[in-house]
C-alpha cells in the first residue's frame, strides 16, 4: 500500500474530524429528544436520525478515500458542498460559531479532493 499525499491526507482527516463533530450533534440532539418535550415524535427522531446518518457516511468515505477507491470522490465532493449552505443558514440562524467552521472545513475539504496530488493518487485522469 502507497503513502497518501499530503492533500489526500487532510481531506480524509477533515472528513474524519466533520463525522466527529457531527456525531456529537446528533448525540446532543438526542439528549435533548429525551430530556425535554418535543412538539413531535417523528421530528425528534429525524433530527437525531439524519445527523447520525451523515456522520457515518462521511466516516465511511473518509474509509474509503484512505484505502484510495476512486468513486468515493464525487459522493465526498457532492456532501462537502451540501455541508456550505447548512454552514450559512447555521449562521443566519444564529450558530455562526458552528456555522463558519463547518463552511470553511467543507470548502477546505472540497479544495483539497480537487487538488492534482488527489486526483493523481486516485487514479484520475
Amino acid at each position: 500500500m502507497r503513502a497518501l499525499p499530503t492533500p489526500l491526507r487532510l481531506a480524509v482527516a477533515l472528513l474524519f474530524v466533520e463525522a466527529l463533530g457531527i456525531g456529537a450533534v446528533a448525540v446532543l440532539f438526542a439528549y435533548y429528544g429525551l430530556t425535554h418535550k418535543a412538539a413531535s415524535t417523528g421530528g425528534a427522531v429525524s433530527v437525531v436520525v439524519f445527523p447520525a446518518a451523515l456522520a457515518v457516511l462521511l466516516g465511511w468515505l473518509a474509509v474509503t478515500l484512505a484505502r484510495t477507491r476512486a468513486w468515493a470522490r464525487g459522493p465526498s465532493i457532492a456532501l462537502e458542498l451540501l455541508l456550505v449552505p447548512i454552514g450559512y443558514y447555521m449562521i443566519v440562524g444564529g450558530s455562526a460559531w458552528l456555522g463558519v467552521p463547518t463552511i470553511i472545513a467543507a470548502l477546505a475539504t472540497t479544495g483539497l479532493l480537487l487538488t492534482p496530488a488527489t486526483r493523481a493518487a486516485l487514479d484520475i485522469r
